[in-house]
C-alpha cells in the first residue's frame, strides 16, 4: 500500500474538490470523479508499450518516453499526493477515428491544463495534469522538432501541452472502474455508427 503524504491539504479541501468537479464539468467535460491517489495502478507494460512496439512519437517530446521519469518516477510522484480529479471527455467514434483526432486530443490536453490552473487557484499549488496522446503530434505536428528536445529554446504550448498518461504505466481502465463508469464499446452492434461514442482521458493530482 502506497504511504500516505503529509496532510498538509490546503483548508477546506473536501469543498474545493467538489467544486472543482463541477468547474471540469462547466468547462465540458463529459464526467468527472475524485480518486485517492492509492487507487492510482502503474504498469510498467504498459509504459513498455511506448517501447515496444515502438510508438511513432517515441522521442520527439519531452513529454514521452524517454524523456519522462517512467513507472518509477511516477510512483515517487504519488508520493507526496492524496487525491487527485480523474476525467473523460465523451467524442463521437468517427471523430476520434479520423483526420481530425488531433482536434479532440488537442482539446483533452487543454481541458487537463484547464483543471490544474484552477486547481492551483483554489490553493492546490502543486497540481499537476496529464493527457493522453503526444504533445507534439497534438500541438507542434507541423513543426521539424520539439524546441525542448533539440535544446533550443523553451516549450512553445506550456499553458497547455501536458505529459502523456501512457508514458508513466498509468492504468486508465482501472481508474475507470473505480470512478465507476460503465463505457460502452465503440462496437455496439445495435448502435448506429454515427451515435457511437468512444472516451478519451486525463488525469489531475491535486494534493
Amino acid at each position: 500500500m502506497q504511504t500516505p503524504a503529509p496532510n498538509d491539504a490546503p483548508e477546506g479541501s473536501n469543498e474545493k474538490l467538489e467544486t472543482l468537479i463541477q468547474e471540469a464539468l462547466r468547462s465540458g467535460v463529459t464526467a468527472a470523479a475524485v480518486v485517492s491517489t492509492v487507487d492510482i495502478t502503474v504498469d510498467p507494460k504498459l509504459a513498455g508499450m511506448c517501447y515496444e512496439p515502438r510508438c511513432e512519437a517515441y522521442g520527439q517530446s519531452m513529454s514521452c518516453p524517454p524523456h519522462v521519469s517512467g513507472p518509477d518516477g511516477f510512483r515517487k510522484r504519488l508520493k507526496r499526493f492524496r487525491r487527485a480529479v480523474f476525467f473523460k471527455i465523451d467524442v463521437p467514434s468517427e471523430l476520434l477515428f479520423s483526420s481530425d483526432r488531433r482536434e479532440v486530443f488537442q482539446l483533452l490536453h487543454e481541458m487537463a491544463a484547464g483543471i490544474e490552473h484552477q486547481a492551483a487557484a483554489m490553493g492546490f499549488h502543486d497540481a499537476r495534469a496529464y493527457a493522453g496522446g503526444s504533445c507534439k503530434q497534438i500541438f507542434c505536428h507541423d513543426k521539424p522538432g520539439c524546441r525542448v528536445v533539440a535544446g533550443r529554446g523553451p516549450c512553445r504550448h506550456p499553458q497547455s501541452a501536458r505529459q502523456s498518461m501512457s508514458g508513466f504505466g498509468i492504468d486508465v481502465a482501472g481508474l475507470v472502474r473505480r470512478a465507476g463508469w460503465r463505457e460502452r464499446l465503440v462496437t455496439d452492434a445495435d448502435t448506429p455508427p454515427s451515435d457511437r461514442m468512444t472516451p478519451v482521458y486525463g488525469l489531475v493530482l491535486v494534493y
